[in-house]
């Protein structure tokens, strides 16, 4: 294995309905079942939403990244990443991603450029292609 540039380790206790911390102290969040899981839909946060949000965060640091080294502003930008549960319980449950990017001031073909380079180099979107479902989207372009 690679020498490591920096390491993260949290730990759960109770699995979907308990809590997940992080062993700097960082995150420490209660976890609950969603309701479209059979939960109660408490007032925690669950696997989903953490995977989410790191992906969101990671993808939009690709995207600056690529805009830096193309020489675009993408000051006006932001990515959501829906992560959703796909599947059966009788076959197996899955993760698909949506990534949606949205991109002011950057004509569409520039912006679906740096989409393109940031699915290329963002961590998660390397560590998941070809095993979950992937789907990239610009949102609210201007056309040129």
């Amino acid at each position: 294995m690679a020498e490591a540039l920096y390491s993260a380790t949290s730990t759960a206790w109770g699995g979907r309905e308990g809590r997940a911390a992080s062993s700097d102290g960082r995150i420490d969040v209660p976890l609950s079942m969603p309701a479209g899981l059979g939960g109660d839909d408490g007032p925690g946060t669950n696997p989903e939403q953490l995977f989410a949000t790191g992906y969101a965060a990671c993808f939009h640091s690709a995207l600056k990244s690529a805009a830096r080294a193309e020489k675009v502003d993408i000051s006006d930008s932001a990515v959501s990443v829906t992560i959703s549960l796909v599947g059966s319980r009788e076959t197996g449950l899955d993760l698909a991603a949506r990534i949606e990017a949205q991109i002011g001031g950057v004509d569409t073909a520039t912006a679906q450029h740096l989409l393109q380079l940031a699915h290329g180099k963002c961590p998660y979107s390397r560590a998941t292609r070809g095993n979950i479902s992937q789907e990239v989207l610009l949102l609210g372009s201007e056309s040129n």
